[in-house]
């Protein structure tokens, strides 16, 4: 029972943190159809400014989160305005290539003005903890990462439906034209979307950095691609699919690691992915998304 526990818990903070990471790429998507894999260096962003303002101007930790948090807003809103705006009426294959384009050219910017190998940033590392909750050991990370995911699930939820620039961006991403012709200014809708996404980033940031302890030039890459995939599981566009797919993500990831023999570890994620591939022949456009039928009829 205690190891069923601390598997669950396992699970949940796998999901919360790749809930984070999809809902930005949702919340961008459902607005532009832009699907921004350079989100992820975003995410490797925040780390890096984490490991440069601790080490030159302090140490102090809910400084550095603040820090965080305003460097990824502030660079993902700048990618909008320096390389998405261009684009934005633009064909989706040439958004997906300006985002991989973009992806790259950050990768090689850290590798050549830090360095391949990771920088150290242990700021953050006291919030990865060991706990007793009774007999059951667990990361306090695991209790902070999961509780802020659904603070901030619930935060958007509020704005998006309180606010008026969220009112703004929920009907943009049913009808981008008619925002227009109703007087918004669309730049505005879409900074938003892409400020929101820079938040998440930055949450998830604090997350990884605590995990890890170190940024690298490519340590959002990995995150990013499986939050794709949780989007697509969900229903891509779908804010709530996107949280549906990180956490059933998460479980699938740990419930594989868990059941697989410990010699067959290294097949989880392929494991995980078979699984995914399944639920797409059930529901080809994602779990939340309406069915369609695109076969023949007889």
């Amino acid at each position: 029972m205690d190891y069923a526990v601390q598997q669950f818990l396992n699970a949940l903070s796998f999901g919360a943190e790749y809930a984070l990471i999809a809902l930005g790429l949702a919340i961008v998507f459902s607005i532009m159809g832009l699907v921004n894999f350079a989100h992820g260096e975003v995410i490797a962003f925040g780390g890096y400014s984490l490991a440069v303002v601790g080490t030159i101007l302090t140490g102090n930790p809910l400084i550095l989160m603040g820090f965080v948090l305003l460097a990824c807003v502030a660079v993902a809103v700048l990618l909008e305005k320096v390389a998405f705006r261009t684009v934005r009426d633009a064909d989706i294959t040439t958004g997906l290539l300006t985002a991989f384009g973009v992806s790259i050219i950050l990768q090689n910017v850290f590798l050549l003005l830090g360095s391949p190998r990771p920088v150290a940033a242990t700021q953050l590392i006291f919030l990865d903890r060991t706990l007793w909750l009774g007999p059951v050991q667990v990361s306090s990370l695991q209790i902070y990462e999961t509780v802020a995911t659904i603070l901030a699930i619930a935060g958007l939820g509020l704005f998006l439906t309180r606010s008026n620039l969220g009112i703004a961006m929920r009907a943009a991403a049913r009808d981008f034209e008619m925002v227009r012709l109703c007087g918004l200014r669309a730049n505005r809708v879409v900074s938003g979307a892409f400020a929101i996404s820079g938040l998440l980033a930055g949450l998830a940031c604090i997350f990884i950095m605590a995990r890890r302890g170190s940024a690298a030039p490519h340590m959002g890459f990995d995150p990013v691609l499986t939050a794709f995939v949780a989007c697509v599981v969900g229903g891509f566009g779908s804010l709530p699919g996107a949280v549906l797919g990180g956490f059933l993500l998460g479980f699938l990831e740990v419930g594989m690691l868990v059941l697989l023999p410990q010699s067959y570890g290294g097949l989880a994620r392929a494991a995980v992915f078979a699984m995914v591939a399944l639920v797409l022949i059930w529901r080809p456009d994602g779990i939340l998304s309406p069915a369609s039928e695109k076969g023949d009829k007889i």
